[in-house]
């Protein structure tokens, strides 16, 4: 019967139904077929009934289960689908390390095909940098069952490396062996948008430089840097002098522009390592790190200085702006943080104002003290020069071999109130990298060609020569000066007025020095090399500068007849000046002796105290009118 082979064709039935149907099929089986003759048609047609029932019951049992079979492989296809092609890669890692399992987009990521992925150590994968990282992280996998969540770089086969976000588990694989499911993504792009956000958090967003936050961190590591390599650090301070006038006159769009530019002004004359960072308005700190000494910041912190004091186009406005500087030192012999170094910093800047401006104030103890001095000194020249406490002095220079007087050197004294009359040698120096060392310059040319005319309106004219510091002939507005200064003796010859140049001075770009000498030439001012063997750029000064005169310095002159030496080097200058066609001028001539083997040897010129000593302006006609040469030299 058809009901006996559908029912005999039912493998997977529910166990009920299943049973039921085996107590049916049993109790009909061991009916006999006397029983079966005995049944009534009436009662053979309900079993025949009973059975179809239960036919059609299965039949609908087992459409249902093959529809949950086809159900469950649909789900299994689309499982694997969204395993292979999840955004995020996938990998089973062995407690070796070892990648047992991945999907392809953990291929994808890593740059290689998943069957050349799967047995390769997951290591081989993160970049070197990173590897302690992942290490420390793969010996707490197994150790718990804690989520872990970490960042690091990985390796793609022939592409840069990349980003990764990593979550791992434990778990346990179908044979009951302890895995680990990794779970890895690209954060490249969100990397790459953090860092913006840091250099935004980090860096000021008008000029670009380091800004308080980064500045902190800066000061911090260079103090632990400091203390590794034992070399101190210099902590600036610099607040700009009358910056909030230029705002108020000029607007905001200008002050901007002025910060921008002094900014790239300042960075420049710092060197590599350094930081310079802005923290307000117009306010700067700058770290100079890795000092041989502490006496090694003071030529930086000058050059910020004069960095700032430029003058400044914008608009086609001019502005000159100052700044003052407070500096500080670290390590210090108190235990000290960074918060506290840049208040000593800020408080020295404060200093630095209240002493004037346009300067800067050391906080360290010991050196404060003596900067403290050294400003209380220039200030007081400063009042010196107000008062007219300074005057020139002149020393005669004559032609030895003829005895004409061709000229006098101006030579600046101090007439100090307590002290006497001061030579250069002691109040000089304190201003040699000071503005006031040009102001004081000036003046001593001014008072030259002032006394110029006044022995002009005697009857007596003379050639006058002046010293002139490298700082003030290399200040870009010297050559104006210096026709402004003329302008105010229109009386005098400029031809009469001779600079003189130091040879030791700091002589920094030769062509541009070269263009300025040049220039006084076109309106007849000619330039002396004083102090002429003393330095270690003869050769070089000779050839590039259009000097008239060399000075011999008086140091060979003086022990000319004790050191053979001294001999071969004066022999040796005077080749030279007749080689470049120069005039020579010996100092320090202070016997006959002296000036009789000068003359054997070809100098003719000099100054010294065998010829007159320097003295006061009123004294030179009374000198002039009585002088004569030595009969030892005029023969």
């Amino acid at each position: 019967m058809i009901v006996d082979e559908n029912f005999d064709g039912v493998e997977i039935l529910p166990k009920n139904l299943r049973l039921q149907a085996e107590r049916i099929a049993c109790e009909n089986m061991d009916e006999s077929r006397e029983d079966l003759e005995k049944m009534l048609p009436e009662e053979i047609g309900r079993i025949l009934h009973e059975l179809r029932v239960h036919q059609i019951e299965l039949e609908m049992q087992n459409e249902e289960l093959r529809q949950t079979q086809i159900e469950l492989d649909a789900q299994r296809e689309r499982y694997f689908d969204l395993y292979d092609l999840a955004p995020v890669g996938y990998c089973t890692l062995s407690e070796a390390g070892l990648i047992l399992e991945a999907n392809l987009t953990a291929a994808v990521l890593l740059g290689v095909s998943r069957n050349n992925l799967v047995g390769r150590l997951m290591s081989k994968f993160v970049h070197k940098e990173d590897q302690n990282n992942y290490y420390l992280y793969r010996k707490k996998f197994f150790k718990s069952d804690e989520k872990f969540s970490f960042e690091l770089r990985l390796l793609r086969e022939n592409n840069p490396p990349f980003w990764a976000h990593l979550v791992t588990i434990a778990a346990k694989n179908s044979d009951n062996i302890s895995v680990v499911r990794l779970v890895m993504s690209d954060i490249t792009e969100k990397k790459l948008y953090e860092n913006e956000l840091n250099r935004i958090a980090q860096y000021d967003a008008l000029t670009n430089l380091p800004n308080r936050v980064l500045l902190s961190d800066r000061l911090s590591q260079g103090m632990a840097q400091s203390q590794r390599h034992g070399l101190p650090l210099g902590v600036v301070y610099l607040d700009l002098d009358g910056f909030k006038e230029v705002n108020d006159t000029h607007g905001h769009e200008v002050g901007d522009h002025v910060l921008i530019t002094l900014s790239n002004q300042m960075k420049q004359t710092l060197r590599e390592g350094d930081t310079i960072a802005r923290i307000g308005g117009d306010e700067f700190v700058i770290l100079l790190l890795d000092l041989n000494t502490i006496e090694d910041a003071i030529p930086m912190i000058i050059r910020l200085l004069e960095a700032t004091s430029k003058p400044l186009n914008v608009d086609d406005l001019l502005l000159q702006i100052t700044a003052s500087l407070g500096v500080t030192f670290y390590p210090q012999a108190q235990k000290i943080d960074t918060d506290l170094l840049l208040r000593q910093a800020d408080q020295a800047m404060y200093q630095a104002k209240l002493a004037g401006r346009n300067r800067y104030h050391v906080f360290d103890t010991q050196q404060d003290t003596l900067l403290r001095e050294r400003y209380e000194f220039i200030e007081n020249m400063h009042k010196a020069m107000q008062l007219s406490e300074f005057l020139l002095y002149y020393q005669p220079k004559v032609n030895m071999k003829t005895g004409v007087v061709i000229g006098v050197e101006a030579l600046i004294r101090w007439q100090h109130p307590k002290n006497g009359l001061l030579p250069p040698a002691l109040f000089l120096p304190m201003i040699e990298d000071h503005p006031l060392s040009i102001e004081l310059g000036e003046w001593v040319i001014n008072a030259a060609l002032t006394q110029m005319e006044r022995w002009h309106h005697e009857g007596v004219d003379v050639h006058i020569s002046v010293n002139v510091s490298a700082r003030q002939l290399q200040e870009d507005n010297f050559v104006n000066r210096l026709q402004e200064i003329l302008a105010l003796h229109p009386d005098i010859n400029p031809a009469y007025l001779e600079l003189e140049v130091l040879e030791t001075s700091k002589l920094e770009d030769m062509t541009r020095i070269s263009k300025i000498i040049q220039s006084c030439r076109e309106f007849e001012v000619l330039f002396s090399l004083d102090d002429f063997g003393t330095g270690y750029s003869s050769l070089t000064y000779l050839q590039q500068l259009p000097i008239a005169t060399i000075k011999i310095d008086q140091s060979f002159i003086r022990d000319m007849f004790n050191n053979p030496n001294d001999i071969a080097i004066l022999s040796g200058i005077i080749s030279l000046a007749h080689a470049f066609h120069l005039n020579i001028i010996a100092e320090g001539v202070e016997t006959i002796a002296h000036g009789e083997l000068l003359l054997q040897m070809g100098c003719e010129c000099a100054q010294g105290y065998a010829i007159a000593r320097p003295m006061p302006a009123h004294e030179f006609p009374g000198w002039l009118a009585t002088w004569c040469s030595y009969s030892e030299w005029i023969k």
